[in-house]
């Protein structure tokens, strides 16, 4: 394991001066990484997980001079450099979860709800990440100062991973077209959605679709997919239809490999209510309504598979680590705990497998 970590982690740049290097840089992060894993969520319940488990952490890194005290971790994991350390994570998870074809990757952000610093006048982090469906990792993450910035996080992220043959799938945030055209030169496909962001585009893709509800869809080249589940008295329903008719769009040409527009129809019925939920859509393929079905249910799930899972389990949302490059180092460790546990193969959740 040391010597696979030290392939993608070893080459990250120590911020300390020289002399102040009682303990390496990789046995400090591979402290942190293993305490993480363990269920630590601060500066000092890595050293407390540290000293339980010296002779451990001395199968794979020597630790000569013991465990660093809290104190001296913290200073250096709130000094790395951020995007450095993605890098590393990035070159270390393309390594060790190869993304499958036609692989629905997510992008979507969070805001770390407590890491603001009202002495220090700044505001919550917002983590934009990409979750990879099938093989439930998280590829890389970037940070934004607040989510309307994550339009210029985007491409910044799109930027470290590898997604040729993926589809990639995004809320009507990330709808722009110098986004559609990264994703297309990583030589993946897209699902995004259209919302009042873009309101003439929107305000066509409504259109066509109530139009051909009007005429029952006759002479509407459109591909179907439908979906039921039932679950505990919930009864939902999904339709999608996907449509490659482009001549209504103001300029599609505008929009890199724009090949169709799709709508999906959520109902779900519950207790004797029934709620209605409708999305559209600008897609880069122009058959495959099961594929864009695929897409957009995976860019449903990714709120219960990643963030859901760091606030209640990692106890993302209520850490206080808000220091130096502190909160977003410290989310990067928690996305490399989240990979290793997702990863693992024994059975149960992931607080079972913590």
């Amino acid at each position: 394991m040391s010597t696979s970590f030290l392939s993608h982690f070893g080459n990250l740049k120590d911020p300390r001066d020289d002399k102040n290097k009682r303990y390496p840089l990789m046995e400090i992060l591979f402290l942190t990484i293993a305490a993480v894993v363990s269920g630590a969520a601060g500066w000092e319940g890595i050293e407390e997980f540290g000293k339980a488990k010296i002779d451990w952490l001395r199968r794979f890194f020597p630790y000569a001079n013991g465990v660093p005290l809290h104190d001296r971790v913290r200073v250096v994991m709130i000094s790395l450099s951020p995007k450095h350390l993605q890098e590393c994570f990035a070159s270390w998870i393309a390594a060790a979860a190869s993304v499958l074809p036609d692989e629905v990757v997510a992008i979507d952000g969070k805001t770390l709800r407590r890491s603001y610093d009202r002495g220090g006048g700044r505001g919550p982090i917002h983590m934009v990440s990409a979750w990879a469906k099938v093989n439930g990792v998280c590829l890389g993450q970037v940070k934004t100062e607040a989510k309307s910035n994550e339009i210029t996080a985007i491409p910044q992220l799109l930027e470290l991973l590898e997604l040729r043959g993926c589809i990639v799938t995004l809320d009507a945030m990330g709808c722009q077209r110098e986004i559609a055209q990264a994703i297309q030169e990583k030589g993946a496909d897209y699902v995004l959605a259209v919302k009042d962001n873009q309101p003439n585009l929107h305000e066509a893709i409504v259109d066509y679709f109530e139009t051909a509800d009007r005429c029952g869809f006759e002479g509407v080249p459109v591909e179907r997919h439908r979906e039921l589940d039932s679950d505990h008295g919930r009864i939902e329903q999904r339709r999608y239809e996907l449509v490659a008719d482009l001549r209504t769009l103001p300029n599609p040409s505008a929009w890199a490999g724009l090949k169709a527009i799709g709508r999906a129809i959520r109902e779900c019925t519950h207790n004797g209510e029934t709620r209605v939920e409708t999305r559209y859509y600008i897609v880069s393929f122009a058959q495959g309504a099961e594929r864009f079905a695929g897409a957009v249910r995976g860019h449903w799930g990714v709120e219960n598979s990643l963030h859901w899972v760091l606030d209640v389990t990692f106890g993302e949302d209520d850490c206080r680590i808000r220091s130096g490059y502190g909160a977003e180092n410290f989310a990067v460790i928690r996305h490399i705990a989240l990979n290793l546990l997702k990863r693992d193969p024994s059975k149960g959740s992931v607080r079972k497998k913590l």
